[in-house]
């Protein structure tokens, strides 16, 4: 399902003289794909003449991105390579955090590493690790990584999850998280692992996971809305691509779930499935999906598209929020947008 590594070296690119964020004094990068406005609503969230920026390339499967702060800085998993990466302005790409998601001895798997990372409400680095099947914290400040790790969530009634992943955090302190079976050895039709489905899932740190629900076939991408009352989560099912939308309720389990917008017949046309997804602070979804990052709006309108050309698993907010990262394959890219992300 992967497409493999095309360089055997990391092409890093500089900084195109129009960016408006930054350093002027280099050539400029490659800028690649397509703005495609379906609706006059997104006029308003990013300019149809918008480029996309390709900042390094050579990734075997680029996932997670997350904006640090606290350092000016991207991180960004790479699920095959066990690795976490750095991109920062200026100083260009490199390694963040090794190993990211499965740490201990060599198995034969082809996606081990971390995927969805997230930041808890004191500025902790947050991983869905695959290889570890758990949602863990690095042991760690963020601007001074190490690959040290304490447990989240490990197991749901004593059975070890899946594959965890994506996350998001509640102001509350609850990790909202997904778990289809990706990072096992044979995925879907892996002998040894324990549970029979593919669930979503409620930890407060400190406690044991509550599943909430365990509807859909292969639950992908999750985040929540502005006011957190609602809970998106993305299905990469290949028959079912959709995202859904479930009421958050006072004690932080879900309600019923209804389709935000089903995207089978784009993904009929265009490569990748429903995946990663962030919001602005609008409530309107930036939902990586068939074709590339589609922006919709919290009634479920499908408004643009941000095609890279490439399959695209996730995306991030970052810089002054208005600034969209992009984990495209074995790309990562940026663009700006009018919109700004939710948290700036």
């Amino acid at each position: 399902m992967r497409i493999e590594l095309l360089a055997a070296t990391f092409i890093l690119c500089c900084v195109a003289p129009t960016w408006s964020l930054a350093q002027q004094d280099v050539s400029p990068i490659e800028t690649i794909g397509t703005i495609e406005i379906l609706d006059p609503a997104a006029d308003s969230l990013i300019d149809s003449e918008a480029k996309i920026e390709r900042l390094a390339t050579g990734f075997k499967w680029s996932e997670g991105p997350v904006w640090i702060s606290e350092g000016g800085f991207l991180v960004f998993s790479d699920v095959p390579q066990n690795t976490v990466f750095k991109w920062q302005e200026g100083k260009g790409l490199g390694v963040y955090l090794k190993p990211s998601g499965y740490t201990g001895e060599p198995i034969e798997n082809r996606e081990p590493g971390s995927n969805g990372l997230a930041l808890d409400g004191e500025g902790r680095l947050l991983l869905c690790q695959h290889g570890d099947h758990r949602v863990a914290m690095m042991d760690a400040p963020v601007t001074s990584p190490e690959p040290k790790f304490i447990t989240i969530a490990g197991d749901i009634d004593g059975k070890t999850f899946n594959s965890p992943n994506d996350l998001t955090v509640h102001s509350s302190g609850a990790i909202y998280f997904t778990d289809p079976p990706y990072g096992r050895p044979q995925g879907f039709d892996d002998p040894d692992r324990p549970l029979d489905y593919q669930g979503v899932y409620r930890v407060m740190p400190g406690e044991p996971a509550q599943l909430m629900t365990k509807e859909l076939r292969a639950p992908n991408g999750i985040a929540l809305s502005p006011d957190e009352k609602t809970l998106y989560v993305a299905q990469s099912d290949r028959d079912r691509p959709l995202y859904m939308a479930y009421p958050v309720q006072d004690d932080g389990t879900l309600g019923t779930g209804r389709v935000l917008l089903n995207v089978k017949r784009l993904a009929d046309e265009r490569p990748g499935s429903a995946d990663g997804m962030k919001l602005d602070s609008n409530g309107n979804l930036f939902a990586t999906g068939p074709g590339g990052v589609l922006i919709i709006s919290p009634e479920g309108k499908h408004l643009a598209t941000i095609s890279t050309g490439d399959r695209i698993a996730n995306c991030a907010f970052g810089d002054d929020g208005h600034t969209l990262y992009m984990t495209s394959n074995h790309d990562l890219c940026r663009v700006r947008v009018k919109a700004k992300g939710l948290g700036f």
